[in-house]
């Protein structure tokens, strides 16, 4: 009887155990399914002109040619870490682990950082082809092109982090009037060369949107040149389609990328007043904002819908799509201009 009274104890025990164990990981699960809730809400936008001018104020700086650019960078860049729920592509844990829409957004975020920064490198704070480059933006630029899904050993975000320290950096010697290695020379051909990677990333995700629903296209690879050539032959015609399972994400990574656009043209508009006022184009820039602000609408649907080109129901991408084909139009348009003498 002893013997069954002590195995009818320990059954009790671990029944006990286990109904704590469970009441415990349901009750992490719903917290975690509402923090995923919170955390799946975008970043609300800044205003450029007034971050550049409250950092200016705090490090009693003026504001330089080039200031408000990077100041707009370093804001875009911490976003990324310091919003609801943090950086969230490299979690191993929910809530972040089940969530793709936002990391989706980080990465087209992190897209425009990248290009931002080895423009910044390579064109805007050197003079010259033969220029040295500075010595800031030289740790900066590769920083943000860490792997972007390292969760320890380093950490993505820690290297996201020296990167903008070294932003802080190259910032503060910009507006030190005692400092003149430190340079942003706002050149209309500086300016251009930017735009082309702007051209080809929304170029990209424009077709990507549209391929949500199926397009037959034909070969025009090698198109304008009878001598050109390429490693392997294609098709005449062939069929391009995004898989139905990564159509969110597409849409996602355009709106980060969108999103990111936005303050970076608000900020280049400052720097580059001059110039653009010169070319006439502070109107084309205006409209390539506002294309880009299209793309920020709040969507109402709890998914995003597939339908099709002219179907019962809407279709997010290609309306996406639009949008950034639009931006990239006045993209081009913008380059011809800056590019008239």
């Amino acid at each position: 009887m002893s013997k069954y009274n002590e195995r009818l104890d320990r059954f009790l025990e671990a029944g006990w155990m286990m109904r704590v164990l469970v009441g415990g990981l349901s009750v992490y699960l719903v917290i975690a399914l509402i923090m995923g809730m919170v955390f799946s809400s975008e970043p609300e936008p800044f205003v450029v002109t007034e971050v550049a001018s409250q950092h200016a104020m705090e490090h009693d700086r003026h504001l330089a040619t080039g200031y408000t650019t990077t100041i707009t960078l370093m804001e875009v860049a911490s976003t990324l870490l310091d919003k609801p729920g943090g950086y969230l592509s490299n979690d191993l844990l929910p809530p972040g682990l089940w969530l793709d829409n936002i990391p989706n957004w980080e990465f087209g975020v992190l897209v425009q950082v990248r290009d931002l920064s080895r423009a910044l490198r390579k064109d805007f704070s050197r003079s010259q082809s033969q220029s040295t480059e500075d010595v800031d933006l030289v740790i900066a630029e590769p920083q943000f092109h860490f792997d972007n899904l390292s969760w320890a050993l380093p950490d993505t975000e820690g290297e996201y982090r020296r990167g903008i320290d070294k932003l802080n950096s190259y910032a503060l010697r910009l507006a030190d009037k005692q400092q003149a290695q430190a340079q942003f020379f706002a050149r209309a051909d500086n300016l251009r060369q930017w735009l082309k990677d702007v051209e080809t990333r929304l170029g990209s995700l424009s077709q990507r949107l549209s391929a949500s629903v199926g397009q037959k296209r034909i070969n025009v690879d090698l198109a304008g040149d009878n001598a050109s050539s390429q490693s392997t032959e294609n098709d005449d015609e062939f069929e391009v389609k995004t898989p139905w399972t990564e159509i969110d994400d597409v849409f996602y990574e355009a709106r980060g990328s969108a999103w990111a656009l936005i303050h970076i043209f608000k900020a280049l508009e400052v720097d580059f007043a001059d110039v653009l006022h010169k070319k006439n184009a502070l109107v084309s820039v205006k409209q390539i904002v506002r294309e880009l602000e299209a793309t920020q609408d709040t969507v109402w649907s709890p998914i995003i819908l597939n339908g099709g080109g002219f179907g019962l129901t809407a279709n997010h991408s290609l309306v996406m799509a639009s949008y950034m084909s639009r931006a990239n139009a006045g993209i081009i348009d913008l380059r011809a201009l800056l590019s008239q003498g």
